[in-house]
């Protein structure tokens, strides 16, 4: 079995010189493979679904999230909250 493409290429024949298109599943003799020499219009060799990757243990964060803030220890302070704002007060009486 040869080598599938993975993508669509245009090769040009070896011996005829005549363009041909080769689709993406395509499995080419060996004349025309030789003639494409680009590494990723090929797919991988090694299958990716017999490999299992570990899950990652938290998941990853996306968009504008703050990273998550650590737990204080026992003992430490709490940040106090923020004063509040005074309202300005109107004079009604004048």
């Amino acid at each position: 079995m040869g080598r599938r493409l993975a993508t669509a290429v245009h090769v040009q024949h070896p011996t005829s010189r005549e363009w041909i298109v080769l689709e993406p599943g395509d499995e080419p003799d060996e004349e025309l493979a030789a003639e494409i020499i680009n590494p990723d219009a090929w797919e991988d060799d090694e299958p990716a679904s017999d490999t299992e990757e570990p899950e990652p243990e938290e998941p990853t964060q996306f968009g504008f999230t703050a990273p998550p803030q650590p737990e204080p220890g026992p003992g430490a302070d709490p940040t106090p909250p923020a004063p509040s704002r005074r309202k300005k007060t109107t004079d009604a009486a004048e």
